[in-house]
């Protein structure tokens, strides 16, 4: 790769002719022929790299130049130095043996949905930007929805909508905003100190995020403690107790983030007698199933959203577990006018007759940020290319496959399983039981959970397979959280004897 230290006088682009031609469409098929063959090369490899990247901080900084080239470089170059330079930086979060975080699981539909939206590259910011993108998007916001079950007052047939926002980070300081707008309408700008946002102690911390960019005083932000006794989910007597205590003190009640599948071990607030409480005290209730929310389209799995009537909104990650790609939260509200009102403005530059009439969904005003991508675009193509058939199946292949690894965590007594399996996520340890020794300075639990730390740290710097921890009711747990799109029952079953030999040696070094 070249630097400003070769700098030449003349122009050399690459292209035909003296003056670049950067949408030429015949280079254009010509060099996206080159890396869709570059990629279809890396899937088929991709479980022979580290699954967790094995560089050293820095590592890029050493390999690159100090500055962008003077020239033009050719395609076939660029991609050699994206396989030999950028490839071993990379987690490889398609990997087979990918089971760490949740996943993030790709599929050829998703990525020529991604294709078609960046290769239009309209800004939809609203109707008249590109009215295929708002329409395209409202429509498949209700086929989800309908999949999914979701009252009809979720959906734009019946008085509500969906819009799809980058990440659930996105998708809650947006009702937070439009809850604390609602309230303060009622009771006074000045008054937002008073304002209280409540999760668990399992809640993502993207809710504390929201409730501090939204303003709310940082001690007003609730962490409800949840046990195990009742599998970390929220009840409704700890919800209620925490609201009572701040109504007492003279503070507002605001909103609520109940969550189906929490990050640490999937657990599930409760829907119906959270949203009870929820309703004598005004309280916003928004359901995040960032992760889970795939499973909910499973008749199995549906329960699980039972009270979800009674909520204000509702989003899930379908570039999660949904096979639809990095970035693609669906948000449903029941009152699309409180979203409005909290993050619209109209300057002149963007009025229009449609708007104006009010004949149209303007998507900037559902949102942060006034640009916005074409996602409904990937969204369509996977409910299109798969149906909900497949899509079920895919679902309940991995479900099946955490079933399987669950198992062989049973016939290994010195393993255990933390809390029950809800989703396709596995929270398991070495049992403080097998940790040996009468003169410890730590207590077992202590004691396990140092070493339960140690084994996943030299299972990940193997490469063979990766995961994630959690630290649930003060247990240290690693995940397993099943979902890459490329992942088989074989793949399962070699993390289990990853695991067992990298206990093995520790166990034996420990004694």
């Amino acid at each position: 790769m070249g630097s400003l230290r070769n700098q030449k006088p003349e122009i050399k682009t690459g292209f035909p002719g003296a003056i670049i031609k950067p949408l030429d469409p015949e280079e254009f098929r010509r060099q996206g022929h080159l890396v869709i063959d570059f990629l279809a090369d890396y899937y088929n490899n991709v479980d022979k790299y580290p699954v967790r990247s094995q560089v050293e901080p820095g590592y890029l900084k050493k390999r690159l130049p100090e500055s962008a080239p003077y020239d033009a470089e050719p395609i076939e170059e660029i991609l050699r130095d994206v396989q030999n330079d950028i490839v071993p930086g990379i987690t490889h979060w398609q990997s087979p043996n990918y089971f760490a975080y949740f996943p993030s699981s790709g599929s050829i539909a998703g990525f020529l949905g991604e294709m078609l939206s960046t290769g239009f590259n309209v800004v939809g910011f609203n109707w008249m930007s590109s009215p295929a993108a708002t329409e395209l998007e409202s429509i498949v916001m209700d086929w989800l929805g309908k999949m999914l079950e979701l009252p009809k007052e979720f959906l734009f047939s019946g008085g509500g909508g969906g819009v799809l926002q980058g990440t659930t980070c996105e998708a809650i300081l947006c009702t937070v905003v439009a809850a604390r707008d609602r309230v303060l309408r009622e009771i006074g700008r000045e008054n937002i100190n008073k304002l209280v946002v409540y999760g668990s102690d399992q809640t993502h911390s993207a809710l504390q995020k929201a409730a501090q960019i939204a303003g709310i005083n940082p001690g007003n932000f609730r962490a409800v403690e949840t046990s195990r006794s009742t599998e970390f989910g929220l009840t409704g007597e700890a919800f209620r107790a925490q609201v009572e205590s701040d109504v007492e003190s003279g503070l507002v009640p605001l909103f609520l983030c109940a969550t189906i599948g929490t990050t640490s071990s999937t657990a599930v607030d409760p829907l119906a007698p959270l949203c009870a409480v929820a309703k004598e005290y005004n309280v916003w209730v928004h359901v995040d199933a960032a992760y889970a929310g795939s499973a909910c389209i499973l008749p199995e799995y549906r329960h699980f959203l039972d009270g979800v009537e009674n909520a204000d909104s509702f989003s899930f990650n379908a570039h999660k577990w949904f096979l639809t790609t990095l970035d693609c939260c669906c948000l449903w509200v029941k009152d699309p006018s409180l979203l409005v009102k909290a993050l619209s403005t109209y300057p002149e530059y963007l009025r229009n007759k449609a708007s104006d009439a009010k004949s149209v969904i303007d998507y900037k005003d559902w949102q942060i940020t006034l640009s916005r991508r074409f996602r409904s675009m990937k969204l369509w193509l996977v409910l299109r290319s798969y149906g909900v058939a497949n899509l079920r199946k895919f679902l309940r292949s991995h479900v099946k496959m955490a079933k399987n690894f669950e198992g062989l965590i049973g016939m290994d007594k010195r393993f255990e399983v933390v809390v029950p399996r809800n989703f396709a996520t596995v929270c398991f340890r070495i049992s403080p039981i097998e940790i040996g020794g009468n003169r410890q300075v730590v207590t077992k639990e202590e004691a396990a959970n140092n070493l339960n730390a140690k084994l996943l740290e030299t299972i990940n710097e193997s490469g063979k397979i990766y995961m994630t921890h959690a630290v649930i009711g003060g247990v240290y747990v690693m995940r397993f959280a099943v979902g890459a799109s490329l992942t088989e029952n074989r793949h399962v079953i070699l993390a289990w004897k990853v695991v067992q030999e990298h206990a093995n040696a520790l166990l034996n070094s420990s004694s």
